[in-house]
């Protein structure tokens, strides 16, 4: 069990550095402005309505990096940061939610996919580890049937987490795409955008490698109590 102790260090310790990397990154390109002078709402207006996405609003919300789409109530929602700053930073953010949009209007698989199982995932998150540690204290197969639900459940919140992956990836290049060919950002600009992308990717990539830790964790545990 030593070694689970050492992976859990190393995933908490890469899950900090991926939170200091995109605030510092952020920071950083926020100084920057784009030569075009498209604010982060203004840019992600124009990529909707050329994309035939008229329909969806876009809207300001308080906070800091708060920025998402939501696809039941057509809505992009972009963050105090973002919503009027004319920032290389800004502007990343802003299109990277559009992107989310644009999946949409494809019918992108693994974002279809993701969208099924944000229920259960919702459910697993929340009730799935104390539903397993529950069951630690009940003797007997109920006890071991409580676990086993547990892990289910919370499993399917970490096969979330991993459908995540690839669709906020598949966004980032469809915002870089995007900047490029409609000249929000220039060529030689793109390149701070891809910086503040990836750094906000190994975010989603550090939640993932949290949930899996957390879900071995209990798989370990359950197998000691097989014994």
């Amino acid at each position: 069990m030593h070694w689970y102790y050492y992976l859990l260090i190393g995933v908490l310790f890469f899950s900090l550095m991926a939170q200091f990397l995109v605030r510092s990154r952020f920071s950083k390109y926020d100084q920057v402005r784009a030569r075009s002078g498209y604010t982060g709402a203004q840019a992600a207006r124009r990529v909707l309505d050329e994309n035939g996405l008229s329909a969806i609003h876009v809207e300001r919300v308080s906070g800091t990096l708060s920025d998402h789409f939501s696809p039941r109530e057509g809505v992009l929602r972009l963050s105090e940061s973002t919503y009027d700053s004319a920032s290389v930073s800004a502007l990343s953010v802003s299109l990277h939610e559009v992107g989310h949009a644009l999946q949409q209007r494809d019918r992108y698989p693994l974002n279809q996919v993701r969208a099924s199982l944000v229920p259960v995932a919702n459910i697993g998150s929340m009730l799935g580890p104390y539903i397993a540690l529950i069951g630690f204290f009940i003797p007997g197969n109920a006890g071991m049937t409580m676990i086993n639900v547990g892990i289910m459940l919370f499993a399917a919140a970490v096969l979330f987490y991993i459908v995540t992956l690839p669709v906020e990836f598949n966004a980032s290049r469809r915002a870089l795409k995007v900047l490029g060919q409609t000249g929000i950002l220039a060529a030689d600009e793109l390149p701070y955008a891809r910086k503040v992308l990836s750094a906000a990717a190994l975010t989603y990539v550090a939640a993932t490698s949290a949930a899996l830790v957390n879900l071995l964790r209990l798989m370990l545990m359950a197998r000691s109590r097989r014994r």
